[in-house]
């Protein structure tokens, strides 16, 4: 498959995704109730035997106060507070290990990965948080737990965390609060999305191949894993359609893209079957700040790989590195 339809088609689509009545309300009150939790990182140093990059592992309370953990890496050598990436990972994945992901840390800045509760299990190292809280039934995986609710749903959480990752960093004395970007692709792609258009002062955003967006058209386009999992939910639960699309309704980045003001550069392969270039391509036009998107043409999910890598490096440099304080 090249694409899913020509690219000139592709640039002309638009969604007919319509956000629930009370999204902002929702949010409103989930992420009041989780900053009741005081958001402090605890670092405990991690001996690595690298002489550039030190590595901390990190805690910060989430979604109910619940421990979210982390790689916290840093430049050895600095000078003031550093500006600061976030980092979220692919779906069952984990923050890996701690010589793992060194870039953005080379580069100078303050990198948080972020594990993704309850995953972490399925390559890339491994993950540490587990999930306390438990759901209804679900297909295997993670994409259906909790999911007859917003309320209860797994991604409630998910996205929780990942603005309280933001917090925590805001409040670390080793980064400069003004300039902390975020970053993920696939999944990970997903949650900084959401993360951006919940926290609209972060300072810039990087995606590549982001899930979770257009969510309902995704399905009619792809039946791979994670998708497949939510198809496989509906066959057996064939009442529970509308109810489930109104719950992944407060979830889809296509909500958190229009609130989204941070510059941002966006990725896509015209040939992924796990998160289609059309539904990438709908949160780009719907995303409300300045923004940017490059297609590669003869790749899949992993969209740009490197070569996004290298422009999300000279993008955030011209954000980032001139401190808010100077």
């Amino acid at each position: 498959m090249l694409t899913e339809q020509d690219v000139p088609d592709l640039w002309a689509y638009r969604s007919a995704y319509r956000e629930p009545a009370g999204f902002d309300a929702f949010w409103k009150a989930t992420l009041e109730e989780a900053r009741t939790h005081t958001a402090r990182l605890r670092l405990d140093p991690v001996e690595t035997g690298l002489e550039t990059v030190e590595v901390h592992d990190a805690e910060f309370p989430g979604f109910g106060g619940h421990p979210v953990r982390a790689w916290l890496r840093l430049p050895r050598e600095r000078s003031g507070p550093l500006p600061a990436v976030v980092q979220f990972h692919g779906y069952g994945s984990g923050r890996g290990a701690p010589l793992d992901d060194l870039l953005w840390a080379s580069a100078g800045y303050l990198h948080l990965l972020v594990d993704t509760r309850g995953q972490g299990g399925a390559w890339a190292g491994g993950g540490a948080t587990p999930d306390p809280v438990g759901s209804g039934p679900s297909h295997p995986g993670f994409l259906t737990r909790g999911i007859e609710d917003p309320h209860t749903y797994v991604y409630r959480r998910v996205f929780t965390d990942a603005v309280r990752a933001v917090d925590a960093v805001r409040n670390c004395p080793l980064a400069d609060p003004d300039r902390v970007a975020v970053a993920g692709a696939s999944q990970g792609g997903g949650i900084a999305l959401a993360v951006a258009g919940l926290v609209p002062d972060v300072r810039a955003l990087h995606v590549q191949s982001p899930f979770l967006c257009d969510i309902r058209h995704a399905t009619r386009l792809t039946g791979e894993p994670p998708y497949a999992e939510l198809i496989g939910y509906l066959a057996a639960r064939r009442d529970l359609v509308e109810q489930t699309f109104a719950t992944l309704g407060h979830f889809d980045g296509l909500a958190f893209a229009r609130r989204a003001t941070a510059p941002a550069w966006f990725s896509a392969g015209l040939r992924d079957e796990v998160c289609p270039p059309s539904t990438a391509l709908a949160a780009y036009h719907a995303y409300a700040g300045p923004r940017h998107m490059r297609l590669w043409e003869f790749n899949g999910h992993d969209a740009g790989g490197p070569e996004d890598l290298a422009i999300a490096l000279s993008a955030f440099g011209a954000l980032l590195k001139t401190s808010s304080h100077a």
